[in-house]
């Protein structure tokens, strides 16, 4: 018999956004934005309207409203106010009559249709309660010296305002395990504070769920869901998306594994950080229950006083750590400018490597010889990890903080490398600064064995089924150190171009270079000749003949052939660009700089104007800050500034409020330019290869580029002897900083 296998990630593929139900409590339809007509509504809406649901479907909206007191017009009129702004958020809820009882009309659009939710309002009105209960929230966010005290105040009070008999504060670790850091109960239920779930007890899916609706309440887990009817040829592969819809239905799997809990009610509510997961109220009920939406508001906007008061206190805490990185750097540059031993720079000095970031020991290995710093692997140990890391695939940087899941070995020093943050100054020298953190030995309490069970069904299929046991199983996490933060891998790649320009001014850079120097010229000098004469001539043939064709023929082709023609000159015009960016990327290797002084401020307005020209269309703001002159080669100035900001305004597209702010400052030794952008952003920690050619993030590959503008912003400054490095954030935006030596003699370099 074959072995039976089973991939767990499967669980991650179950489209809870598409479950074709609604929970019963509740009526939804969905209708067409231009014409208001309904093409899919619940099947219990038959109560609401007396008749069968097939037969509203394709009319008008307003066939639904005979038994509610909300006149047809008046519904019209609030679609039209919603659809017209673009926002439902004045007018949800809308309260009605059903009946003689009070329901809420809740109205969202997504996906090119507009869907209409009813929900019944609680019999006893608690609007004055709410208030009360969002002021005291207030006030205790005010008052909270501690995080731990504000996580409890507010478990406390989304149970005052919700009723359930158990609120937890659940927060995510970096690999999606939960943690129970808050909890108000029942005097009944046995205490949950402190366990930790595994990330599969909430998939992927239902996290990026968590993002979009910020509660979620499943009101009965025993109640039958009502399914969704579509209007006759509605295709089948277009089933109505439920993602921002408070009634959606709830996966089998999970009212399975809520059963296996003992829950008949639960409700979430989502924490964000930054735009991200941080973490969840989970709330669970013994009993099924209903929460009406002004209840969830009012105990969304509590989760949200929490969310903006962590945004404050970790953006403070983060500004901090920034600013001590910052000071440290700086000390370390100048010490690394003033000695010419770059390892008693690093390590013999007041300000040391192990400094600049919150690691507890260093090791530099340069020349041959290492240089150690606070706790670090004895020499030998260190000496064969250098050897691994050569072999590694990595060019910039590598973090970690379990070293022994990437390198067997390091569990012999855990005790003091558990995690490691690494800088690559030569590979073919051998030669690293190296980071450590001790191991942070954890007794991890889980709420049952972390792995799902794998069934087999009668008739052969694999089932990953919910866990059914809860009991408290404890687990003993070794050979793991405290994470490394953005300010630690920033920092350590700032003393990286620190470090390299300063090898670079010195004789032993250039020790293994000559030959390879030599050699790479000679295959440019090749490479450039065939872009220019033998990629170029057919390229501009194709063109002519496409021209020559369109012109002698175009009345006779069909539009699809025409646009088949178009593709072909846009596509010539794409390679000629590309063809245009190696040519003078190659040539700038070999081309004397000649500096002179430079009008900063008339070169970035005229970047700015041709840019914003290119641009036209969209809101873009491209804001000039201080603009000191500089010393540099015109042309490659010119190319350097214009690849920087119309990088910055591809990668802001998808903001509908775009900035970018260019701003220099002049310090002793450098003028520093930075270009800042609230578009995309990206991770530092993916980072390292992005100034090579034809290099591209993942992140950026739906926005059109050749990989080749970074690499000749780093060839340029190069050039000039100068540094660039950046910060970043995945969502929030980027920043590139570029720095000009004020008295080195770059012409000729």
């Amino acid at each position: 018999m074959p072995k039976l296998s089973v991939d767990i990630t499967n669980c991650d593929q179950e489209p809870i956004h598409i479950l074709g139900h609604i929970q019963s409590h509740g009526y939804l339809v969905a209708i067409l934005p231009d014409t208001y007509t309904i093409v899919h509504a619940s099947a219990n809406l038959a109560h609401l309207i007396g008749q069968p649901v097939q037969g509203i479907l394709g009319k008008s909206v307003d066939t639904l409203l005979h038994k509610t007191d909300l006149p047809a017009a008046t519904l019209i009129e609030l679609l039209n106010v919603g659809h017209r702004n673009n926002s439902w958020d004045t007018l949800s809820p809308y309260r009605l009559q059903i009946d003689g009882k009070p329901w809420n009309l809740i109205c969202h659009e997504y996906n090119g249709l507009i869907l209409l939710e009813w929900e019944p309002v609680d019999s006893a009105p608690r609007e004055a309660v709410n208030q009360r209960l969002i002021t005291e929230a207030l006030t205790e966010v005010q008052s909270s010296r501690q995080l731990s005290d504000l996580f409890q105040n507010t478990a406390r009070r989304v149970k005052d305002i919700i009723g359930f008999d158990r609120v937890m504060v659940y927060r995510f670790s970096a690999d999606w395990h939960g943690h129970v850091i808050a909890e108000a109960k029942a005097d009944h239920l046995e205490p949950f504070l402190g366990l930790h779930y595994p990330a599969s007890d909430i998939p992927r899916q239902a996290r990026e769920l968590y993002k979009k609706n910020l509660v979620r309440l499943i009101a009965g887990v025993d109640s039958t869901p009502s399914p969704i009817l579509s209007q006759s040829g509605w295709p089948d592969d277009k089933p109505l998306d439920l993602s921002h819809a408070g009634l959606r239905a709830v996966s089998p799997i999970h009212i399975e594994y809520l059963k296996n809990m003992g829950v008949q009610a639960s409700m979430s509510i989502s924490l964000l950080y930054r735009g991200e997961l941080w973490g969840l109220i989970s709330c669970h009920h013994d009993t099924p229950r209903f929460v009406d939406y002004a209840a969830r508001q009012t105990a969304k906007f509590v989760s949200q006083l929490l969310s903006a008061a962590l945004e404050f206190r970790r953006d403070s805490e983060d500004q901090t750590l920034r600013q001590q990185s910052l000071e440290k750097g700086q000390a370390l540059q100048e010490q690394l400018l003033a000695d010419e031993d770059v390892a008693r720079a690093l390590t013999r000095h007041s300000t040391t490597a192990l400094d600049v970031t919150s690691g507890t020991g260093a090791v530099l290995v340069f020349n041959n010889h290492q240089y150690r710093l606070g706790n670090v692997p004895d020499e030998a140990a260190v000496t064969q990890l250098v050897e691994w890391l050569n072999k590694a695939s990595i060019d910039t940087f590598l973090e970690t903080s379990q070293l022994s899941s990437l390198y067997a070995p390091a569990e012999s020093f855990s005790a003091v490398g558990s995690g490691m943050l690494a800088i690559v100054l030569s590979k073919e020298l051998n030669e690293y600064l190296l980071w450590f953190k001790p191991e942070q030995i954890q007794q991890v309490t889980w709420a049952g064995q972390p792995e799902k069970a794998v069934t087999v069904t009668d008739d052969d299929q694999i089932r990953i089924s919910p866990r059914k046991s809860f009991a408290a199983w404890t687990q003993l996490v070794r050979h793991t150190s405290d994470s490394w933060t953005e300010t630690d891998v920033a920092a350590a790649v700032k003393l990286r171009e620190d470090i390299l320009q300063v090898v670079t001014r010195q004789a032993n850079q250039v020790r293994l270079l000559n030959q390879k120097l030599q050699a790479a010229y000679e295959e440019l000098d090749a490479f450039s000749y065939t872009v220019s004469h033998d990629l170029r001539t057919p390229l501009s043939s194709i063109r002519c003949y496409s021209e020559i064709l369109l012109e002698e023929y175009g009345q006779e082709f069909n539009p699809d052939a025409l646009a088949l023609f178009q593709k072909i000159m846009d596509s010539t015009d794409r390679m000629r660009a590309l063809i245009r960016h190696i040519l003078f990327y190659s040539r700038m290797g070999r081309n004397e700089v000649s500096t002179e002084p430079i009008d900063m401020k008339k070169l970035l307005e005229e970047i700015r104007e041709e840019i914003l020209v290119t641009e036209q269309g969209r809101s873009l703001t491209i804001d000039l800050g201080e603009t000191p002159s500089l010393e540099a080669d015109p042309t490659m100035a010119l190319q350097l500034f214009s690849n920087l900001v119309s990088n910055a305004a591809k990668y802001t597209r998808n903001n509908p409020d775009a900035r970018i702010q260019v701003s220099g400052k002049r310090t002793e030794q450098d003028i520093i330019y930075s270009v800042s952008d609230n578009g995309i952003g990206f991770d530092m920690k993916e980072a390292g290869r992005m100034f090579e050619l034809f290099k591209r993030l993942e992140n950026a590959r739906p926005f059109k580029g050749s990989g080749v503008g970074l690499a000749i912003v780093k060839r340029i400054i190069n050039r000039h002897q100068g540094k660039i490095w950046y910060l970043s954030e995945p969502n929030r935006g980027a920043t590139f900083f570029v720095s000009f030596p004020t008295t080195t003699d770059v012409a000729g370099n």
